[in-house]
């Protein structure tokens, strides 16, 4: 495949103008409050699962694209109540602390201002609409009252048989459809799509992260956009670093899903979901539908954003 593949699915599934020339939200359009009300009724066990990896240094991140894993410091301590350098504030003594934190260290969405081609992002904003103080369209932080809505898990692993996908194996449509014929569950308007290769608990396993952050990897092949944008999915997330199988399959364009989807389709996406837990009780209950909330931190300007996705069964 070639620049030629990318360009005939962007024009195919572009939603630019779908929802007026000012939209920012893309396919969160699809999510009505009847559809996050209707969520709200899977929610049959109580049952309450991170998908969130550790903010801490032991993180996935290696340098790549400038990315560094969460820095996390004490500003107060049980050492500074011990040594007697609180004595000055009346009987009550604190902690405190504070992290520098890359948003797309660790489990994260990417905005719609993350991407570019030719020159635009999402609806045809230009360059000029992301400045050195921050996005001025397509913040993430558009998104901070819409990523609520029905969860779907499609655990590609699981339906193929391996604890994990080998490396650079790439998800097809036909895999995606497959899947959810396969665990009785269907993917539509709306939906938060979750897809899990086993490559995240795979690294975890082995006790290092060696190159998950910009390695070779299993993920989303370009069929799978026409999978996702016909049904009109608000977003997709994966267990891998950049969602997309790596290397890619178009020498002459890197990261091709992402233009389709996150800049033409306005789908956005979501990357280190730790879905472990989540998918082994889905595998034990059959039920592989959920609530998912997981809105993104408030930053304001920010073109993606740390996440703390909940999915409730």
């Amino acid at each position: 495949m070639d620049i030629n593949t990318v360009l005939q699915k962007s024009a195919e599934y572009r939603n630019w103008g779908k929802w007026g020339p000012d939209d920012e939200l893309g396919s969160m359009n699809f999510v009505t409050q009847e559809m996050v009300i209707a969520a709200s009724a899977l929610v049959r066990k109580g049952k309450v699962f991170s998908l969130a990896l550790p903010l801490d240094a032991d993180g996935p991140m290696n340098g790549s694209f400038g990315r560094i894993n969460p820095v996390h410091v004490m500003l107060q301590d049980g050492g500074d109540i011990a040594s007697g350098a609180q004595d000055h504030i009346a009987t009550l003594r604190y902690t405190d602390d504070a992290a520098y934190l890359v948003l797309q260290s660790s489990t994260q969405w990417d905005a719609l201002a993350h991407i570019y081609h030719d020159g635009q992002m999402y609806n045809g904003y230009g360059t000029d609409q992301v400045n050195s103080h921050g996005a001025l369209k397509n913040s993430i932080t558009n998104i901070k009252d819409r990523a609520v809505g029905r969860g779907v898990l499609l655990d590609i692993a699981r339906y193929k048989g391996k604890a994990a996908l080998a490396t650079s194996e790439p998800i097809e449509a036909a895999d995606l459809e497959g899947c959810a014929a396969q665990q009785g569950v269907t993917v539509g308007e709306g939906d938060f799509v979750l897809v899990r290769t086993g490559q995240l608990e795979e690294r975890r396993l082995a006790g290092e992260w060696g190159d998950f952050a910009g390695g070779p990897a299993p993920g989303l092949a370009i069929s799978a956009s026409d999978f996702f944008c016909p049904r009109h999915v608000a977003a997709v997330s994966t267990d891998t670093w950049g969602t997309e199988v790596l290397p890619n399959e178009t020498a002459d364009v890197f990261q091709p899903l992402h233009i389709i989807m996150l800049v033409n389709a306005g789908i956005h996406l979501g990357e280190m979901w730790d879905m472990e837990e989540l998918a082994k009780d889905c595998a034990d209950d059959g039920v592989y539908e959920f609530m998912l909330v997981a809105p993104p931190l408030t930053v304001t300007g920010s073109v993606g954003s740390p996440v703390n996705p909940q999915a409730i069964k």
